[in-house]
């Protein structure tokens, strides 16, 4: 299926509207030059109080099925939230009564598809169900704008209403079965696809949320923002993940500091701000290699320090969750 395709049937823009329209929700709808000549521009620009979403029902019963809803935020971009996600997900999914799916809602740089080895020319098929995940294995399926787009190097260029509409999509019309844990991927920032998501999933109930961090003050500062937009949307925050703390030589197994904590890191910021420290990853080299190939880190290189320090976060993700 393409974005075309896609954006067709996204619930706030009608099938009638001119090609750059802001969508129905928007605060410009009904006011941009857009909208001039449209037939709904009267409705759309009139201070009519709109109605609950419609989606929000097909929502709530989609996801009825589905056990366990764990966001991964960060303020920050290029932490490792994708990265730490594919673990999360490989380490669920190791289990092979456990189902788990993955729900990439970074619109504008999807990069799960190839983190979990799958091709973006995977195409989506569709059925009476609904829209079919891209299965990573038998029980992990993944989500993502990446198989909607003509090739790897093609640019979405989308503002809110298109991108909330598509959110709305992977969540209603994919067939995603009984799920024991959906892990949804978010972009950096606090902006239009973190505010969908936790909006669409008000009903079903989130979980909770895991943050990324690095150790510099320089990620810190977003990532402190990330905690406070968790704690005005009321979304729990499981716990705080330090990437990149420390690099480990996969030779000698040595550590040394290259992203220095100068104002005290991960560890430091989960105290001053009452959430849970589940621990930090050291860097492996080895890592993106891991992803750029495809493959689980962790079963790749099971004996290093870095996934022994996932298997720990994730074993105390579990506890906090009820789960072991």
């Amino acid at each position: 299926m393409s974005t075309t395709a896609a954006a067709s049937t996204l619930p706030d823009i009608p099938s009638n509207a001119p090609e750059h329209c802001p969508g129905t929700e928007s605060e410009l709808a009904g006011k941009t030059e857009a909208c001039a000549g449209c037939a709904n521009q009267e409705i759309c620009a009139s201070n009519t109080p709109k109605g609950p979403d419609p989606a929000l029902p097909f929502i709530k019963e989609r996801m009825s099925g589905v056990k366990r809803k764990i966001l991964v935020l960060s303020g920050k971009g290029g932490v490792g939230k994708s990265t730490f996600t594919a673990q999360l997900g490989w380490a669920f999914a190791a289990d092979e009564d456990c189902q788990v799916g993955v729900m990439d809602i970074d619109i504008c740089g999807p990069s799960i598809p190839t983190i979990f080895g799958v091709s973006s020319s995977e195409s989506v098929h569709s059925s009476a169900a609904g829209w079919s995940p891209v299965y990573v294995q038998d029980n992990l399926g993944v989500m993502s704008i990446g198989f909607m787009l003509p090739s790897s190097q093609s640019a979405v260029m989308w503002r809110g209403p298109k991108k909330n509409g598509l959110i709305a999509q992977f969540l209603k019309d994919v067939d995603w079965g009984e799920l024991d844990y959906m892990i949804v991927d978010t972009p950096p920032g606090t902006s239009d696809e973190h505010l969908s998501i936790v909006q669409y999933l008000k009903e079903s109930v989130i979980d909770g949320a895991v943050v990324i961090t690095t150790p510099q003050e320089v990620a810190l500062q977003d990532v402190r923002r990330e905690i406070d937009f968790c704690k005005k949307v009321g979304i729990k925050v499981l716990g705080l993940v330090e990437n990149m703390s420390g690099f480990v030589c996969p030779n000698c197994k040595g550590e040394s500091q290259i992203f220095k904590p100068t104002t005290g890191g991960g560890r430091k910021l989960a105290q001053d701000t009452g959430i849970e420290f589940l621990g930090a990853v050291p860097l492996d080299p080895r890592i993106g290699k891991s992803a750029d190939y495809g493959v689980s880190f962790l079963d790749e290189y099971p004996d290093s320090p870095a996934s022994i320090a996932y298997v720990e976060i994730i074993e105390k993700l579990k506890s906090i969750l009820g789960d072991v």
